[in-house]
């Protein structure tokens, strides 16, 4: 039997439409490419992204075209992401970190019809003109005053589009699961891959993270995306916000701490989420000011490991509580948040914070397992690791393409679950940590060491910014831990207070059997340590003769 209930599509037209309709007069600011603040409605948003859909239809737009965006997180994307899924085309976001050949790989393998481009990557599409087959044309994504002069011909002005377009538009309905979004994986391993989010998926994603013990969105919030729209839908923020009333505060292409620390202030912000890197030099504003933005209340922070050092940093610091996530492009990406228990508040401080640095539970509508090198289930016991598995209806059930027979190397298993890579515990309680990626774990001597573990341990010494460990070859372990480290800005530390800080944190053999000091650490297209170059670039290290020794470089 079934409910006699309606069967109303869930599409994501509907939440900006709830938004506009309900929430009209909630601000989106936005920090402007061309360098002012820009302030408009819900409402208004609501109409400009219906004189787009016009606009698509005038290209001649139909139902599951490609439409790619290239830009920083900003109003005018904002409207394009409601306009071309409301249309019913798909909005492909492109990762302008991406190494150029990638971004026209992505572009050609996703046929997109057009591109919506952000004046600051210009001079990063113009490199590929002749290279982009399925394009007919690219909207310079500014008003008439700021086009560029350029070597491509025709290109389109988004303001002048939208003044000749009328803001009556009647959003269509069609199958829920259709199309909506398209993101391609950061692709560190061969070609990047295409995951496709339905209307479905990307709303039930969207509703869970705003529920209260997730981000807590409300009308008496103001969000602050740091994480990138064009990278996974800024964790489907964009989406979260109408349909709560949140106001959205979208910081355009300026992400050094001191921009974020007077954007949040002047604008209200209690909550942002972004990667480890960024809170970095967000916390150095904070301290050079003495204080943390006013309401600013908590930070989501995803990516990558959260160093506990961090979690203090803003908690003792500036009263700024950290909510740890877990995810992938796979994922939507939101699999897990971590958010303090009531339980927990109790806590001695060192108790809550290794809780904290964990990657938390599952939200509700997501499964998790770990399994064993042959497939079988391990216990929720909290000891017991093994490869993470997710399952849900904002999991991926097969990469862009893979349905017309193209390879794209399969990760699910014979029951549907996705394979994460990531290896991780559960404990009884529900919270998954994650103790290292399947290839960045190191195997010394038959024993595993997590790099991520031994990573926080460094991170927790006064003078150390950032850490990475890579596993190198080793004559008699076959693999042995190196760590490298940036300093913090005018501190000088050595080999051997560094080592000597990790052996009250760590077992003696995990200690690495050298310590490299240097300027940087190559990150990719979404903040995360570029492990497999490191691993590349000091593979020979320790056959050389330089366990123990210091180097700098």
């Amino acid at each position: 039997m079934l409910g006699l209930m309606m069967g109303k599509p869930l599409l994501i037209s509907s939440i900006l439409k709830h938004g506009a309709e309900i929430y009209g007069q909630q601000e989106i600011v936005s920090r402007a490419v061309e360098g002012d603040l820009h302030r408009y409605s819900y409402e208004e948003a609501h109409k400009r992204a219906q004189r787009l859909a016009n606009t698509l239809g005038r290209f001649g737009i139909e139902r599951g075209d490609r439409i790619a965006t290239l830009a920083w997180n900003g109003y005018r994307h904002f409207e394009i992401y409601y306009a071309v899924s409301g249309f019913g085309a798909v909005c492909h976001t492109l990762n302008p970190r991406l190494h150029p050949s990638q971004i026209a790989y992505i572009l050609n393998h996703a046929e997109d019809k057009y591109l919506f481009i952000d004046l600051t990557f210009m001079p990063l599409i113009e490199a590929m003109a002749g290279q982009l087959e399925s394009l007919r044309g690219i909207v310079v994504m500014t008003d008439h005053a700021h086009m560029p002069e350029s070597k491509i011909p025709g290109l389109l002005c988004y303001e002048e589009l939208l003044a000749n377009a009328s803001d009556q538009f009647d959003w269509p309905e069609f199958d829920e699961n259709s199309a909506s979004s398209l993101c391609y994986t950061s692709g560190t391993t061969g070609h990047p891959k295409g995951v496709l989010y339905s209307h479905r998926s990307t709303l039930l994603h969207s509703m869970a993270i705003a529920l209260p013990g997730i981000m807590n969105f409300s009308e008496k919030a103001a969000v602050l995306p740091v994480v990138p729209m064009f990278h996974v839908n800024a964790w489907g923020i964009p989406y979260a916000t109408p349909f709560t009333g949140t106001k959205l505060v979208n910081p355009g292409p300026k992400l050094d701490g001191d921009s974020l620390w007077e954007l949040m202030e002047t604008e209200g912000v209690t909550a942002s989420a972004g990667v480890p890197t960024i809170w970095l030099d967000l916390l150095r504003a904070m301290r050079e000011r003495g204080r943390a933005p006013a309401n600013l209340e908590f930070v989501v922070i995803g990516g990558s490991a959260t160093p506990k050092s961090m979690v203090k940093d803003f908690e003792k610091d500036f009263g700024v509580e950290v909510r740890q996530g877990w995810g992938m492009t796979e994922t939507s990406p939101v699999g897990t948040i971590n958010v303090v228990k009531q339980s927990h508040l109790d806590l001695p401080d060192d108790e809550r914070h290794e809780i904290q640095i964990k990657q938390g539970r599952k939200l509700f509508g997501v499964d998790l397992k770990i399994v064993d090198e042959n497939g079988s289930a391990l216990p929720h016991d909290g000891q017991a690791q093994g490869e993470l598995k997710i399952s849900g209806p904002w999991v991926c059930s097969a990469y862009f393409k893979a349905e017309s027979g193209e390879d794209q190397g399969n990760r699910h298993d014979e029951e549907g679950w996705f394979s994460t890579g990531d290896v991780a515990t559960i404990d009884p309680e529900g919270y998954v940590q994650i103790t290292d990626r399947v290839k960045d774990m190191i195997k010394s001597g038959g024993e595993w060491i997590s790099s991520i573990d031994l990573e926080n341990a460094a991170t927790g010494h006064p003078d150390v910014m950032m850490a990475a460990v890579i596993g190198v070859h080793h004559h008699k372990w076959d693999e042995r831990p190196l760590l490298l480290i940036v300093p913090k800005a005018d501190a000088t530390p050595d080999q051997d207070a560094v080592r000597d800080y990790l052996a009250g944190q760590v077992a003696k053999w995990w200690l690495p059997d050298d310590i490299i000091f240097v300027e940087s650490l190559p990150l990719g297209a979404t903040g995360k340590i570029l492990k497999n170059r490191l691993r590349e670039e000091y593979k020979d290290h320790l056959s050389d003769g330089n366990e123990s020794v210091s180097h700098s470089s």
